[in-house]
């Protein structure tokens, strides 16, 4: 199979994988570190925060707006989360605890796009969602970055709109 319908960027974050996770496992945050600029928000009456098996709605827009519903499909706390909607694509974090050259303990963080199971793959490519995923990924790790890192959502000065 080829791997070409797998696409993974990883990124260094000063933080502890708890805390990603912890982003990560709440739909809520999901439109705050998307980097495509398609998540706009979770739907109603889903769980707060993701566990093996939850089903999750999210808000989306591509040109036009439409749900999409998820289901949490791989599952380690504090290390790994992957959800895959019904036709099939997985999103995947993984969390590895680490320190950086500098001596700076975080977490490497590896997002992935993973369509190696989707049937009419040839679609996607014409589609060019292999063209565009991985500056949607690396940007979804620097909003991520971003988000987590934040001094002020740190001390608990975050903007109330989230």
């Amino acid at each position: 199979m080829s791997n070409r319908y797998l696409v993974s960027r990883s990124r260094f974050i000063a933080a502890a994988p708890e805390s990603i996770f912890e982003v990560l496992a709440q739909p809520a945050l999901h439109s705050v570190i998307d980097g495509s600029d398609t998540v706009k928000g979770a739907q109603p009456h889903g769980p707060e925060r993701l566990a093996l098996g939850a089903r999750f709605g999210m808000e989306m827009n591509m040109r036009v707006d439409y749900k999409i519903l998820n289901t949490v499909c791989e599952f380690e706390e504090g290390r790994r989360i992957a959800w895959r909607h019904f036709y099939g694509h997985v999103w995947r974090y993984l969390l590895e605890p680490t320190t950086n050259d500098a001596g700076v303990s975080g977490t490497l963080v590896t997002e992935q796009w993973d369509a190696r199971k989707v049937r009419g793959r040839i679609a996607l490519r014409l589609a060019g969602y292999l063209r565009r995923h991985p500056a949607n990924l690396e940007q979804t790790l620097a909003k991520l970055d971003a988000y987590i890192t934040d001094p002020d959502r740190a001390a608990g000065r975050e903007d109330p709109g989230v």
